[in-house]
């Protein structure tokens, strides 16, 4: 499975400049490539991330979480997050599940990795568990 040169340039982008919230990543199935579906701005919430995920369609995406630790210190975590629904065609679970790995390393700074099949594994208040 090949990587698009924007998914990483894009990721670089959300990691130093911060210049997006969040990244959805699709695999085109006819060219066997991971590319950049859908770039969220720095103003969007995790609300508006998690609906743009399909419901029956397997995506790769990465999110920028921001959080106060109990001692009142601002943090970010990188969240690496494989959205696989039950609902999805089994060729494209398998074809996530296969490519995940390889992807998952180029990505060279995700601090937190979550596997999801329905949005209530990967709910908020999830996401702020595993960020502390």
């Amino acid at each position: 499975m090949a990587v698009n040169d924007e998914c990483k340039m894009r990721f670089l982008e959300l990691k130093a400049k911060r210049s997006y919230r969040f990244i959805v990543f699709k695999i085109e199935e006819n060219i066997q490539q991971v590319m950049v579906e859908k770039l969220g701005g720095p103003k969007e919430k995790y609300d508006d991330f998690s609906a743009c995920l399909p419901h029956n369609e397997c995506r790769y995406a990465v999110f920028d979480f921001d959080f106060t630790t109990d001692e009142n210190v601002q943090k970010s975590k990188i969240f690496f997050i494989a959205w696989s629904p039950d609902t999805s065609r089994v060729r494209s679970k398998m074809l996530y599940a296969s490519s995940k790995d390889r992807f998952r390393r180029e990505l060279d700074g995700v601090q937190v990795e979550l596997q999801a099949t329905d949005a209530s594994e990967m709910s908020i208040d999830i996401v702020k568990e595993r960020a502390f």
